[in-house]
Formats: C-alpha cells, sequence, structure tokens
C-alpha cells in the first residue's frame, strides 16, 4: 500500500479529554500539511475543526455517547443533531454496553437506530469496545448493528482498555461479510499496524498515531 491509499482510509483523531484550542489548531494545521481526509475530535471543537478544514475538503467527525456509551439514547440522538448541526459529516457512536451485558438487545438495537435516523444518512459507524465483549457478544454486537441499520462496526475507543487486534477484525469481518465494513481502533501505532488491520479485513482506520504511521520508514518501497 502506498501514502495516497494510507492516507485515504486513516482517520487521525484528538479526543484527548485535556486538548485545549491550541491544540486542536496544531492538530489541524497537521492534518493539513499531512493531507489526511477525515478527522475525529470531540463535540464541544467540532466548530472550530470545521472552520479550520472546510476550506481543504478535510472532514470532521464526532464521537457520540463517548467513551463509556451509557448516556441514554435521547441523550445521543441530541448530541448526534447538534454534531451535524456544527458541520461534522460522520458519526462514530458507542454502542450501550451495559444494555448489551445485561443481555436487553431490543434496548441496543433501538439505541443505534436512533442514532442512525438522527444522522440523517451520514455515515454512521458503532463502536464496541471488542476488549470489554466476550466473543459470543461481539458477534451478538455486530448482528445487532448490521439489523439497526449502521454503516460499520468500530473496535475501540482506545480509552477503555484494548483496541483493536487482528483476531477481532477477522471475527467481526466473519460476521458482518459484506453487509457492513470494519473500522479498526485503539492500539495502532505504526504503518504495519495500520496494513496489517486492512489485510484482516477493516476499510478504515482510526488513530491518534496518525501522523506517526504517515512519516515512519519505508517499508518494501511504501511508506
Amino acid at each position: 500500500m502506498n501514502k495516497e491509499a494510507m492516507l485515504a482510509v486513516l482517520d487521525s483523531t484528538l479526543l484527548r479529554p485535556t486538548a485545549s484550542r491550541t491544540d486542536i489548531k496544531t492538530f489541524c494545521e497537521e492534518t493539513i500539511q499531512y493531507g489526511f481526509k477525515t478527522v475525529f475530535v470531540n463535540p464541544y471543537w467540532i466548530p472550530y475543526a470545521v472552520k479550520l478544514l472546510s476550506p481543504h475538503g478535510i472532514k470532521v467527525g464526532a464521537p457520540i455517547g463517548f467513551s463509556l456509551g451509557g448516556a441514554t439514547t435521547h441523550t445521543k440522538i441530541a448530541e448526534t443533531a447538534e454534531a451535524i448541526e456544527n458541520g461534522a459529516v460522520e458519526i462514530d457512536m458507542l454502542i450501550n454496553l451495559g444494555a448489551l451485558k445485561s443481555q436487553e438487545y431490543d434496548v441496543v438495537k433501538q439505541d443505534i437506530a436512533a442514532v442512525v435516523k438522527a444522522a440523517s444518512g451520514h455515515l454512521t459507524k458503532v463502536i464496541i469496545e471488542t476488549a470489554l465483549l466476550s466473543k459470543t457478544e461481539k458477534v451478538t454486537a455486530c448482528n445487532i448493528i448490521m439489523e439497526a441499520g449502521a454503516d460499520y462496526v468500530k473496535t475501540a475507543t482506545g480509552f477503555n482498555g484494548g483496541g483493536a487486534t487482528i483476531e477481532d477484525i477477522k471475527l467481526l469481518k466473519l460476521v458482518t461479510g459484506d453487509s457492513i465494513k470494519i473500522k479498526a481502533a485503539g492500539g495502532i501505532r505504526s504503518w504495519q499496524d495500520a496494513c496489517a488491520m486492512l489485510d484482516a479485513g477493516a476499510s478504515r482506520l482510526g488513530t491518534s498515531n496518525a501522523v506517526k504511521i504517515i512519516t515512519g520508514e519505508k517499508i518494501n518501497g511504501d511508506y
């Protein structure tokens, strides 16, 4: 894979809770410099990031229910609507983990479906925190996400212990097939990590290490 192909699927993120306006400005400047196509920042910073990045054709996405997933559906709907109003064009929501663990599958499905509806056609991804789930729960979560109409299943936030693994990507791909896509996130720290996730079945990647990945050493003629 070459650099341009990687830039097309690599989402750069700055979701650190202590990130300041100066940090966001620097992050956006790096995004423009290195040519990333999509970034994710916390909802408060979306208007500022859109202002800096939209003239360059760079998309801004929003994390919803971040980073625990325990917010009510009403709150997630409102957060989604406001993010889109402020310029976000992609929505990465966190599944209701407590409801999933309680086998309240109708609640989980309705929660996701409500956010998908609120997203009004914008790309919607559902984060399941693979490190916190059993294999059976991962499979169940994927099936619910497909039924609820989301576009992607996403591995992790990177904030709740553990992240994307090759084994998890292969499992999610086995379950979802071509019905929905997979976004790998959490723990992707190198070009090799990124390529391995894509080879395993991921279509998108999310990482706070995007600059490091793009500027890493060349491997077999590629970056």
